[in-house]
């Protein structure tokens, strides 16, 4: 893969790109969630559950580590956690992201305390913290799974994303990318991109408040690497088994790759 990131902030500025990313994302926290469910028509919620699902066989393993990256609010977490047998770890560098999510992680929490059923939700096996995924504090070779949903796309650097993941993962450690990518359907994907791109945009913003942000959303996704070519740099990393799931025609896209050694 060539050396891109998120298009937001100056060429060849990574760290203003980062910063970019994380002003923009701490602008739209509070209305973050309603906005992902409303303009997915909550098939965002769908994709994430299955991704879960897909992971099953790593989080049921004793004392697994897993670490859900650019984690935002915790929708992916959450979803991880109700399978894991270890622990879940959310890892995001915007706080009021983090914020949301631990206030999601107490609200689940109380909600099942007095039946005794916290394991239901997984909301004792979640833990959050506050890092930049391209520098992440976990130690070489300590986790089973790396997943992200939706926030490799905003990497200053996706090259710099891949090897960190990389870094971190054991032999034999999951990678699982979930994100937007280019729908192959002929017809109904040009009705797609017309929403993406027009309607989309003007409902993120009447709704939010700030335009910025939901214009970002489209053009983050022209330049996000399609199926293939994300594979193929997955596997130029040193992942084996790499394969990957289209949703609704390719609109989004779950990509799974193994670190090889194991």
């Amino acid at each position: 893969m060539e050396q891109r990131g998120s298009p937001i902030g100056p060429v060849g500025q990574p760290q203003d790109t980062a910063r970019a990313v994380q002003s923009m994302f701490a602008r739209v926290a509070p209305r973050y969630d309603f906005l992902n469910h409303l303009l997915s028509a909550r098939f965002d919620l769908w994709w994430r559950k299955v991704t879960a699902r897909e992971l099953r066989e790593t989080l049921e393993r004793p004392d697994s580590v897993a670490a859900d990256l650019c984690c935002g609010t915790g929708d992916l977490t959450f979803a991880l956690a109700r399978y894991s047998r270890g622990v879940v770890v959310g890892s995001d560098f915007c706080h009021p992201m983090l914020k949301v999510a631990g206030e999601k992680r107490s609200r689940r929490t109380a909600a099942v305390a007095s039946a005794g059923d916290a394991a239901r939700t997984g909301s004792s096996r979640t833990r959050f913290i506050e890092a930049d995924t391209l520098r992440l504090p976990f130690r070489d070779e300590s986790l089973d799974l790396a997943s992200m949903a939706f926030g490799f796309r905003n990497l200053a650097s996706y090259e710099d994303g891949l090897r960190e993941i990389h870094r971190t993962l054991r032999p034999g450690g999951v990678v699982a990318i979930l994100e937007f990518s280019q729908m192959y359907w002929p017809v109904l994907g040009a009705l797609f991109r017309f929403y993406f791109h027009h309607i989309l945009p003007l409902i993120g913003t009447l709704v939010s408040g700030e335009s910025g942000p939901y214009q970002y959303l489209p053009s983050s996704v022209r330049n996000f690497p399609d199926q293939e070519a994300l594979a193929r740099a997955l596997r130029e990393h040193g992942f084996v088994d790499v394969h990957y799931r289209n949703f609704l025609g390719g609109i989004a896209a779950l990509h799974l790759g193994v670190k090889a050694g194991s």
